[in-house]
């Protein structure tokens, strides 16, 4: 068994990343931001010109940014190929501007044994270059297949917050294109999974599959404009857990039920009403 659960509390160096208002603007086109030519409530998202209009960043363009190659390094070999994301979870301090550069600290905050395989957790702070500042933490776990069974700790399982019951009190469906995952992939993830049949055939799929944060980026325009009248400043943490992967050409249909005055619950089904996105939690800045 390659993976280490003695990583545990292991940090990578401070790490920088920059990125510009074309990087910004790619990342948005890329979660499927600027689709309907006359919604102007996304037009700062996707152009730096607009009239009356000043350029802004999507939240969820966090998930693009901290370098977490030292931590994962310490966990030790796999293979790639039996890697599935599992849970995302972001929290922003503050606006993330249009273009800048963070240091990232990334420490593995958990291994946890699944029987069936391992899952990894990391944890990486960001700071703003320019002041200093805490910019945003961000919270991945891996389901890495076949790594598991050493008998170690299960860890915790997710939970949802929807309501028993009870109806949504928003829902948003948006469509994906099927060059979806050629387009996300130009903001980092190059991973041949979303775009090589055959490495996806070695994976057990058919087709190349959507990346899970692309999904998660079409969640979170959806939490944006429900809960934030579009406002990313509004916006303080998202977390979810990949329950279904997605291809490209799906409608994600993202149901949202308000469980306090700055708290929401949420999940995204994919075309066929399965839930591909759960254990949906958010919550905003008054």
């Amino acid at each position: 068994m390659p993976v280490n659960p003695d990583a545990v509390g292991t940090t990578g160096d401070p790490a920088e990343t920059s990125w510009t208002t074309r990087d910004t603007l790619l990342y948005a086109v890329g979660v499927g931001a600027g689709q309907d030519p006359l919604d102007r409530s996304e037009l700062p998202f996707v152009t730096e010109n607009s009239m009356e209009l000043t350029q802004r960043v999507l939240p969820t363009f966090a998930v693009v940014l901290p370098d977490v190659t030292g931590a994962l390094g310490a966990i030790g070999s796999f293979n790639p190929v039996m890697l599935v994301h599992g849970e995302e979870r972001i929290h922003l301090h503050r606006e993330i501007p249009p273009r800048g550069s963070v240091s990232t600290v990334a420490e593995v905050t958990a291994v946890w044994d699944k029987g069936s395989g391992a899952v990894v957790e990391i944890t990486s702070r960001s700071v703003l270059v320019d002041d200093g500042e805490p910019l945003f933490d961000v919270v991945m776990s891996a389901f890495i297949r076949g790594e598991g069974g050493w008998g170690g700790d299960r860890g915790p399982s997710a939970v949802s917050e929807i309501p028993e019951g009870s109806d949504p009190d928003a829902t948003l469906t948006w469509s994906t294109r099927p060059e979806q995952a050629l387009l996300y992939r130009l903001s980092g993830d190059r991973n041949p999974l979303h775009s090589d049949p055959s490495f996806a055939a070695m994976a057990g799929f058919d087709r190349p599959i959507l990346h899970g944060l692309c999904t998660y980026g079409f969640t979170g325009r959806a939490l944006l404009r429900e809960l934030c009248d579009s406002d990313p400043a509004r916006l303080e943490s998202m977390a979810g857990r990949f329950s279904s992967p997605v291809f490209p050409g799906e409608d994600l249909t993202v149901q949202i039920w308000r469980t306090g005055e700055q708290r929401a619950a949420f999940r995204t089904l994919g075309g066929d009403g399965r839930t591909v996105l759960d254990a949906g939690v958010a919550t905003i800045r008054g």
